[in-house]
């Protein structure tokens, strides 16, 4: 499975790519975040760094990493991403905080929930900590349902 270009309403999901590293260090700048996953924003070298490992694959045949930034009017906002193991993916997303509130996420979301089912992904999972009301809300908007099951202090969605 390979990650391939797919657009919403208003936004373009692109295939990751290295060059992107300097404008989305600009959009993972905001401290705030990280409050709920840790870490801290990251440096151009850094992402060029992740940005190689994740283009390069886990390296095992029976999973697949899809990363792609979300692009807004030509500006890169954020991203999405899906680890797609069996028929399972295990998706995630982050938008920008000078882009957040627009709505940019419940749509870039919903968004990889229909290019993963259209591309035979089964079922589409989701971790969330259970204060992050905004992806709790984003997560819910792409149709996952939170069960009872925490996993390292997060709630699992599941389809």
């Amino acid at each position: 499975m390979i990650a391939t270009s797919f657009h919403t309403a208003r936004l373009a999901m692109l295939p990751l790519q290295v060059e992107y590293a300097g404008e989305m260090a600009d959009v993972l700048a905001d401290p705030d975040l990280y409050t709920f996953t840790g870490g801290e924003p990251p440096t151009v070298e850094a992402l060029e760094s992740r940005y190689r490992r994740q283009l390069a694959g886990p390296g095992r045949e029976d999973e697949h990493w899809l990363n792609w930034v979300v692009q807004y009017d030509d500006q890169l906002v954020g991203y999405v991403q899906a680890t797609v193991t069996g028929g399972t993916a295990e998706i995630a997303w982050v938008i920008g905080a000078d882009w957040q509130g627009r709505g940019y996420a419940k749509e870039a979301a919903r968004g990889l929930v229909t290019w993963l089912s259209d591309h035979g992904v089964e079922r589409i999972v989701a971790h969330v900590h259970p204060d992050h009301t905004a992806s709790a809300a984003v997560t819910a908007a792409a149709g996952l349902t939170r069960t009872d099951q925490v996993d390292d202090g997060e709630y699992l969605w599941t389809t």
